[in-house]
């Protein structure tokens, strides 16, 4: 875990009045985002457009969870990364371990209630520009690990942002807007997605708590 990102979590606790104890922390979290100047200028370098349509839009069609090392799928790999404590089987499926879950503040302890939330979720790819991409390239995209674009939430806080930008849902912990635009912006620049005028400004509003 990140000390930037551990300050936060140790914050968001003591904010509830309660003992700060992390019970063995994250050997990894999500890559750190760009800094805020460097976020900035991606987002001013982001084309602008108004999103295309869903037609033929499928989560089929951004083939993920693939195979990575040893036993090991995309959603095992985020599951060992973000997670406190975990042990896995020999099939890579965790056996013990608790995940925190920064959009809402929670611990959640069985893995079977864990989200890997996609940063840019699929369908919003999909109208920002990934339908004209092939299927493998697609996949890429939904197994991204090398940026923030994979993160351990609750069940409950992923299914609430569903597919939605950020002008339409926003992490109910404020304290994790400055990451959260800061991946956003990263995700859709590197893969050089479009973003709408609302969008745009709700995340250079959520930069601006940096």
């Amino acid at each position: 875990m990140s000390n930037r990102l551990l300050r936060v979590l140790v914050a968001a606790v003591a904010a509830l009045g309660l003992a700060v104890a992390i019970p063995g922390p994250a050997a990894a979290y999500p890559p750190d985002p760009p800094s805020v100047n460097e976020a900035q200028a991606q987002l001013a370098a982001i084309t602008v457009s108004a999103p295309q349509s869903d037609d033929g839009y499928s989560r089929d069609r951004f083939p993920h969870w693939r195979a990575q090392e040893g036993n090991c799928n995309t959603r095992e790999v985020v599951l060992r990364r973000d997670g406190a404590g975990v042990e896995t089987g020999n099939d890579c499926y965790p056996t013990s371990g608790r995940w925190y879950s920064v959009y809402d503040q929670i611990w959640v302890s069985d893995p079977a209630d864990v989200d890997i939330d996609h940063m840019v979720p699929l369908a919003e790819a999909w109208r920002s520009g990934a339908r004209s991409w092939t299927d493998a390239k697609r996949a890429d995209f939904a197994n991204d690990l090398s940026r923030g674009q994979l993160i351990a939430v609750s069940g409950s806080s992923n299914s609430a942002k569903s597919d939605k930008d950020p002008a339409e849902w926003r992490p109910d912990n404020t304290n994790w807007w400055c990451y959260y635009s800061r991946h956003w912006i990263d995700v859709k620049h590197d893969w050089a997605l479009t973003i709408d005028a609302a969008e745009k400004s709700a995340l250079a509003d959520m930069l601006a708590t940096c």
